[in-house]
């Protein structure tokens, strides 16, 4: 029996892009379940934002594995990214915190921790932002209205400088999940 491929999703507190990502995931474990095997890992933000979303419930119901942060270390993601237990590591969607700590090396959550463990290690570490344009956007929040956002030269010089960090690929769109898989 051919074993499958294991990869590491992680997902931060981002409310843009959460719904279209959380689509795209289904989507993928549908086409790709019989290759890889996705584990889901939620930071504490991130829990938040899918039950504000109310896709919690759905997420815990259609991965099989799916794990909530306690702490930096715990659980122990930076370990099993760090002896290449999984094939890449994926953050999507991904906030500006998040962005900015790893821009500045700061590893004090579950998934900064793991993406620079996975950096150091060279385990491939896929990005998407979802501040990664300067200027204006407007997004939707759960009740349906607009948000208007400005999105400042601070956010997006931090995206550029892990852009251009070892073994860190920068995507801005959920449809280019699918040429990582």
């Amino acid at each position: 029996m051919k074993t499958k491929k294991k990869i590491a999703w992680a997902v931060t507190g981002a409310g843009e892009k959460i719904e279209k990502t959380y689509e795209t995931m289904v989507d993928i474990q549908e086409k790709y379940g019989d290759k890889v095997e996705i584990r889901v890992f939620v930071s504490n933000a991130g829990k938040q934002v899918l039950k504000f979303y109310r896709l919690f419930k759905k997420l815990k119901e259609n991965f099989e594995y799916v794990s909530f942060e306690v702490n930096s270390n715990s659980p122990f993601l930076a370990g099993d990214v760090q002896l290449h237990k999984y094939e890449f590591l994926l953050v999507a969607p991904c906030t500006s915190n998040t962005v900015a700590k790893l821009a500045s090396r700061i590893g004090d959550t579950m998934i900064t921790n793991a993406v620079i463990m996975g950096q150091k290690s060279q385990v491939p570490v896929y990005i998407m932002p979802v501040d990664f344009k300067e200027g204006v956007t407007v997004t939707k929040i759960p009740n349906g209205n607009d948000l208007i956002l400005e999105l400042t030269k601070e956010d997006i010089d931090c995206v550029r400088k892990i852009s251009n960090m070892n073994n860190t690929f920068v995507f801005e769109d959920t449809d280019e999940i699918y040429n990582i898989f």
